[in-house]
């Protein structure tokens, strides 16, 4: 679980830079910082969730 999550926020942060990096895809940047803070927020629900479950 936890490496489909890291490979995910490297994915996003990876779009948030390229989405900086030009400035024309700034809308890109925005996705990723989304997306990148919601695979977060997604990964520690599921922490707690099997550690409250066990």
């Amino acid at each position: 679980m936890w490496t489909v999550l890291i490979i995910l926020l490297v994915a996003w942060a990876v779009l948030a830079i390229v989405g900086f990096a030009f400035e024309g895809l700034l809308w890109l940047a925005i996705i990723g910082i989304v997306l990148f803070v919601g695979t977060i927020i997604f990964g520690l629900i599921r922490n707690r969730a099997a550690r409250n479950s066990t």
